[in-house]
């Protein structure tokens, strides 16, 4: 496996998932693979569970590991091609990416959407970048429009906690007083999508992500009817993705607080968990009962990100 971004990377879901669980078992099992091996981590974005995870996982494998923190110590960097450096950005990124692979064997990277340009976003132009020009095989630690690293959590924690063969699961937009990248619902449905599920995505009106991560799942714009009978919830905010009206893309077009999560909405579902990526805004997302209460599992959820990244890097090892 040379890349990790789309759930179609990593193969059948039912290897992957005794995968996961071969090595929650036993995590130092393949520490040989990575022997002398050196994994560079890139950050442009801040983070807390995606780098303490990915960071475990390799040392579990044997690793090396580099963080770079671009924001913090770096050089600031020029992503654009044709321009006249003349600013604050130092070095281009087409020098810096082939410099970054010299000292490395494995690449990890974490860049947010921009939000203010849609082709420019969903292009996923900076990852790419790393992908051609880096020589080196390149997971993705969240993107402009994809968290696969997360989704492939979120799955063997539903797979870990379902009570029933084909668990209906409920993706679910709550508010925010930020606008945030559509990288993690995007990751989850398409996830859910390739998964034996019964996938629901609820939102307002005006919220639909894009077709090609929403798939065979039914959306329901009532959130109590999409509610009924779910065995997970999992909410989420996205700012606008821009789908329906392209001038709306990566604004705050409802602030509902309606579609908060608290005990009245959970009571609507199949004695339902209740999921989230964290960091989350507690009384926007989902209300303190809700997330302290027994039927949530973001603690184990948030776990199992090193169990996840754990699979990606062995195979990503076994392919050098």
């Amino acid at each position: 496996m040379r890349t990790f971004i789309n759930v179609e990377d990593i193969g059948p879901l039912e290897k992957a998932l005794a995968e996961a669980q071969e090595i929650k078992n036993d995590r130092f099992k393949y520490q040989h693979l990575g022997k002398n091996k050196t994994l560079m981590m890139i950050f442009f974005n801040n983070s807390l569970r995606t780098r303490l995870s990915t960071q475990k996982a390799a040392m579990n494998l044997g690793m090396n590991v580099i963080v770079l923190d671009v924001n913090a110590g770096a050089w600031k960097l020029e992503t654009e091609r044709g321009v006249i450096m003349d600013g604050d950005k130092s070095e281009h990124l087409l020098e810096a990416i082939p410099v970054m692979g010299c000292y490395c064997d494995m690449i990890g990277v974490r860049s947010f959407a921009g939000l203010t340009d849609r082709e420019y976003d969903y292009a996923e132009t900076v990852l790419n970048q790393f992908i051609k020009y880096s020589g080196k095989p390149v997971f993705a630690m969240e993107t402009a429009t994809v968290h696969p690293l997360q989704a492939f959590a979120d799955l063997i924690t539903i797979e870990e906690y379902k009570k029933v063969e084909r668990p209906k699961v409920v993706l679910t937009w709550a508010p925010h007083c930020r606008a945030l990248p559509q990288a993690v619902p995007n990751s989850f449905a398409q996830w859910m999508n390739a998964a034996d599920v019964d996938f629901v995505i609820t939102h307002p009106e005006g919220y639909e992500l894009d077709p090609k991560f929403v798939g065979n799942a039914r959306v329901e714009y009532d959130q109590k009817k999409a509610f009924e009978g779910a065995d997970f919830i999992y909410a989420k905010n996205w700012s606008n993705p821009g789908v329906t009206n392209p001038a709306d893309y990566g604004k705050i077009t409802s602030k509902d607080m309606s579609w908060t999560v608290d005990t009245e909405h959970m009571s609507w579902t199949n004695n339902g968990k209740f999921m989230h990526c964290l960091p989350v805004r507690r009384g926007l997302i989902v209300t303190d009962d809700v997330i302290e209460s027994a039927n949530s599992i973001v603690i184990p959820e948030a776990a199992n990100r090193e169990i996840s990244c754990s699979v990606v890097i062995k195979r990503m090892l076994e392919s050098l």
